[in-house]
């Protein structure tokens, strides 16, 4: 029995009933606020994110020799910004709306080890937890060379411990990839979306790999009653964890970084908006924290959902979080964005954050399909599906003339905007999976 009555939702949220016919729809939060007010409610800070950001840098010499793709990077995960004029064209002439300011993409898509966003939070919170172990243990200390990690002493000491995940995939790739390099034990929860060339992947690394014909919350529950078990097993909790939040919330510091050497303004004159595709909500929402405390205002980030899967829009805009799902509204949450397949949002992110992000919007699969082909053909750029969600924002913003003059973002300032779509996934798709996506998105 649900704890709302839906005649009663849809009065008082006319959007619920779009969400439920399945329409596109976009809505910016008329109760965002300034970061210095929001940031009590998210319960973390500056030195938080300095810590992750120090313990990566920690694990750099490891990741270094363990990832020879990250020697370029000194052992950074980090991705590359690409300024995309050709898109942005292709994008002006299929929606008749002019973008003002520049477009860029963040590529996440092809971020090291596993090819996604993922391999920012994922990886983070296994090796937070190897530290942890291998610490308290006195096999390490804080000072040492971590690349020492790869010794068969390591690899001994933590194959007595298991590590446990649900996931639609990509979380999945991530921390099975980690996992089992460092020696762990790893268990693989894969919900029914989850594609199968991704479970192919993380077993041909040795991860056990656990398929449910049900959906993500399936697959998450799931795996937290199996480490429930075992003493030794630690689940990772993409719903609620911190610590995912937190190895997300590093790359606002580093864009900046990026920012700063491209010589792209971002200030009171030099908008930034940044669209994220949105699944439970732990990645955007601590990319977007991250953001917020590199650039304070400056920074607008707006999420992105798939119409059958807009858990975190209608988590937010009820005030219900993760009180309500799609499924109780009779939404199907089944979508070819695999990444984005949850029904029901994190109510972590959801509380924490729902003062400082902008805005949500929702888009088709065949909206997505027709955005990876648009992008591939404009700028030879092939991403999944999921990431192609962010890349609309642009035209809602620049036709949102209420939130515009709420925000005072005068025309001046807009067309001094950087626009930054942070492309999710895509790298490690392989070749016959992505000319099936192209196939479809003609």
């Amino acid at each position: 029995m649900t704890k709302f009555d839906i005649p009663t939702l849809t009065t008082q949220f006319p959007l619920v009933s779009q969400l439920v016919a399945l329409e596109e729809v976009c809505w910016f939060n008329p109760n965002t606020t300034s970061l210095s007010e929001g940031l009590p409610f998210v319960g973390l800070d500056a030195e938080d994110i300095q810590d992750a950001s120090d313990r990566l840098s920690r694990f750099a010499p490891f990741l270094m020799k363990a990832f020879p793709d990250t020697a370029k990077t000194q052992g950074i995960i980090e991705s590359e910004l690409a300024e995309i004029p050709a898109m942005k064209a292709s994008l002006e002439a299929t929606y008749g709306i002019k973008i003002p300011g520049r477009l860029m993409l963040k590529k996440d898509s092809h971020l090291p080890i596993s090819g996604s966003i993922k391999a920012r939070g994922g990886i983070y919170e296994v090796l937070t937890h190897a530290e942890k172990l291998a610490v308290n243990a006195g096999l390490l200390s804080e000072s040492d060379d971590y690349s020492k990690l790869l010794s068969d002493e390591f690899r001994q000491f933590f194959s007595q411990y298991s590590i446990a995940v649900g996931s639609t995939g990509n979380l999945g790739m991530s921390i099975g990839i980690i996992s089992a390099k460092l020696g762990f034990s790893v268990t693989v929860h894969m919900s029914a979306d989850a594609r199968e060339w991704k479970k192919a992947k993380l077993r041909s690394h040795g991860v056990n790999v656990v398929e449910y014909e049900q959906d993500y919350g399936v697959a998450v529950e799931q795996g937290r009653k199996a480490a429930e078990q075992d003493a030794r097993c630690f689940f990772i909790d993409d719903e609620n964890s911190r610590t995912l939040f937190l190895g997300y919330s590093v790359a606002g510091e580093r864009v900046r970084k990026q920012f700063d050497e491209l010589g792209i303004a971002v200030d009171a004159n030099h908008p930034l908006f940044v669209y994220l595709p949105c699944g439970v909500g732990g990645g955007p929402g601590g990319v977007a924290f991250g953001l917020k405390m590199a650039f304070g205002d400056h920074v607008h980030c707006i999420f992105a959902e798939p119409t059958h899967s807009p858990c975190m829009l209608l988590g937010v805009h009820t005030g219900l979080h993760d009180d309500i799902s799609v499924q109780e509204l009779g939404i199907d949450n089944i979508t070819a964005a695999d990444g984005l397949a949850v029904g029901r949002a994190s109510g972590f992110v959801g509380r924490a954050m729902e003062r400082l992000i902008d805005g949500y919007y929702t888009l088709s699969d065949k909206h997505m399909y027709q955005l990876l082909g648009q992008l591939n053909q404009s700028e030879g750029i092939q991403l999944e599906p999921s990431a192609l969600a962010g890349m609309p924002g642009p035209m809602h913003v620049s036709e949102a003339e209420e939130y515009q003059e709420r925000l005072q973002l005068t025309p001046e300032k807009l067309r001094h905007a950087t626009h930054l779509v942070w492309a999710t996934g895509g790298g490690m798709v392989p070749a016959e999976e992505m000319a099936a996506y192209l196939a479809k998105s003609a």
